[in-house]
């Protein structure tokens, strides 16, 4: 029996990647200098400064950055701008391995720059896969199906890996985290109105019954838990290839359809598509690209000589430290459960070597769930006495607008604010920042938001509400078309100016 091939597999999934890379820059180039750029709210010129003058030298490595050569607003711009034009390159399959370093590079360098606005795990999933394909790309600058080199079979499995890690620890650490409504499997029943930004599908799926929620909850565990392990299986195993790609792509499925989460779904998806040989994407890819008697019929010698020693080499590195990772997110989730677990202290140097580039990761998604949701709402106002709130255009604020699309871009300072609503003195130091942006009315600022119900003019007076918001039921909604009920909890500041601000 001839052993699967996977050339349309990595045609298929290279292409994908370049269109993720397309959408993570085009996103961000619409925000990127309201977040970080000179008159941004966190401004990343004085990040660097402050990172300089703390760790001196030593802080290029900490901040492997390519904004320490400018942090112009036109260079931030650049950087956006050159990514997705790149990213198009990718996606029409011209100089793979070039255009994925240079890829790697300046989504890299932007992360560090975006500072707690680019945080998240699908940004450093991003990072990881990016790299991974550089070993997984066939070189030359026009490579074709039936020219291109047989696909590294080293680097084919750490995208396996990758896709192991990524979906396993997320069931485990849901698991071990001691979550009681995990450990029940209610999380569901809250999970679809306290995710950061709902679509309005996820309002009707909040108001299945609980025992649909559990039952989602338990198949969500076997596609998580039991599932990923077919990446690890021999590619001869086709059909639990394809059942557990199936299994998964469904989930991304439902994740994307009922919540906000930028690229997460698609990049995900392009994983899991690697399962998925050649035979069937012959299936499925019209017949002009998928000449599937050639490629399955090539004499696939492995490629030798010193870029290949070298390739072999990165790969075998890049799979002991996933492997370390993977045990150290399984004894931080132990240790969490206050179950014993092995010593990985001797690990701490080695990862702290390495982190910087966030390329290297654990991984855990969802591992807690929040029961409530607060949200924090800017209130706005021209004379201290009459106030109006100004709402950013996707979280939730005017309980009559309805949860809407808007991934796969990701808003971050829409994101943010959920984060800060859970925690807002630990979100204080962009928050303040942010509110004097508003009172100063800073155009790049300001665009992040919706339109001013001032006008033009900037207000004078500024306040943060704290509330309370749960989804309205059906009856509810049928009754005032409000599909949110919210209960005022406090006040986290007094009225502020700019007067106030600048008496500081």
């Amino acid at each position: 029996m001839t052993a699967p091939s996977y050339y349309l597999s990595r045609w298929v999934f290279l292409r994908l990647l370049g269109v993720v890379y397309v959408v993570a820059f085009l996103s961000l180039s619409t925000q990127l200098l309201g977040l970080v750029g000179a008159d941004g709210i966190l401004p990343i010129g004085e990040y660097l400064d402050r990172a300089f003058d703390t760790f001196g030298r030593g802080a290029y490595w900490r901040f492997p950055t390519l904004v320490w050569i400018s942090s112009h607003d036109l260079t931030l711009t650049a950087f956006c701008w050159l990514g997705a034009l790149l990213a198009g390159i990718l996606v029409i399959g011209v100089a793979p391995i070039p255009v994925l370093i240079t890829l790697w590079v300046l989504y890299l360098s932007l992360t560090v720059a975006g500072q707690t606005f680019l945080g998240y795990q699908w940004d450093t999933l991003l990072l990881e896969t990016g790299l991974l394909a550089v070993l997984y790309a066939p070189r030359g600058l026009h490579p074709t199906l039936t020219t291109e080199p047989p696909t590294p079979v080293l680097a084919r499995w750490l995208i396996w890996w990758l896709l192991f890690r990524l979906m396993f620890l997320s069931g485990v650490t849901k698991i071990t985290s001691g979550d009681p409504s995990w450990a029940d499997w209610s999380a569901l029943t809250f999970h679809y109105e306290t995710q950061p930004l709902p679509l309005w599908s996820g309002w009707y799926l909040h108001q299945m019954p609980v025992w649909f929620h559990r039952l989602s909850a338990g198949g969500m565990f076997i596609v998580e838990l039991l599932l990923p392990w077919a990446a690890l299986t021999p590619p001869s195993w086709r059909r639990v290839r394809l059942v557990a790609a199936t299994g998964l792509l469904l989930l991304q499925g439902a994740i994307g359809s009922t919540g906000n989460y930028g690229f997460f779904s698609l990049l995900t998806s392009a994983l899991c598509l690697t399962l998925v040989d050649d035979r069937t994407w012959a299936r499925i890819l019209p017949y002009r690209l998928a000449d599937s008697a050639q490629i399955v019929q090539r004499n696939d010698r492995p490629p030798s000589g010193w870029r290949a020693r070298i390739g072999f080499l990165l790969c075998l590195v890049l799979f002991a430290l996933g492997g370390l990772t993977f045990a150290r997110e399984i004894n931080t989730t132990l240790d969490r459960a206050g179950r014993s677990h092995l010593d990985v202290s001797w690990s701490d140097e080695i990862i702290r070597w390495v982190q910087p580039f966030r390329s290297v990761n654990g991984y855990g998604l969802f591992r807690g769930i929040t029961v409530e949701r607060p949200e924090i709402l800017i209130e706005a106002s021209a004379d201290g006495a009459t106030w109006v709130e100004w709402d950013l255009p996707w979280k939730p604020g005017d309980p009559r607008r309805a949860p809407r699309l808007v991934a796969p871009h990701q808003p971050r300072l829409d994101w943010q604010f959920w984060f800060a609503a859970l925690d807002p003195q630990g979100a204080q130091y962009w928050l303040s920042s942010f509110m004097t942006q508003l009172l100063t009315g800073t155009p790049t600022v300001t665009g992040l938001m919706d339109v001013s119900p001032l006008g033009t003019t900037p207000p004078r007076y500024l306040r943060l509400a704290y509330y309370d918001y749960r989804f309205s039921t059906p009856s509810e909604l049928a009754q005032d078309n409000a599909w949110w009920r919210r209960e005022l909890i406090d006040y986290l500041t007094v009225p502020i100016s700019l007067d106030a601000v600048s008496s500081r």
